[in-house]
């Protein structure tokens, strides 16, 4: 099941036209997608050089939506938001969006 989803997310961080992979718990959810990041708020907070490495993601937290951007570090996402604040979601908890 890990490899099932690792795979995902290679996947998903390798194009843009890739499945969308989400997370949800309650009514919050996080979704990650294949696209590339291209929040500047995220990517200032970056080092350079991990930058490209960064996909696009987005959150609803409490109703409210925010913009973040995500990258596979070991069996996790990493998740920087443009206010700051960062998240890691285990692979595990990633499930393909069928919402769409």
């Amino acid at each position: 099941m890990r490899a099932l989803i690792g795979a995902a997310l290679l996947c998903a961080a390798g194009s843009s036209f890739a499945q969308v992979l989400v997370a949800r718990q309650g009514d919050d959810s996080v979704r990650l997608t294949g696209a590339e990041c291209k929040s500047q708020q995220v990517l200032d907070r970056l080092d350079p050089s991990v930058a490209p490495h960064y996909r696009a993601a987005s959150a609803v937290f409490q109703g409210q939506s925010y913009v973040a951007c995500w990258r596979l570090v070991g069996n996790a996402a990493h998740l920087v938001y443009e206010d700051g604040d960062q998240g890691i979601i285990p692979a595990t908890h990633l499930k393909p969006d069928t919402s769409i």
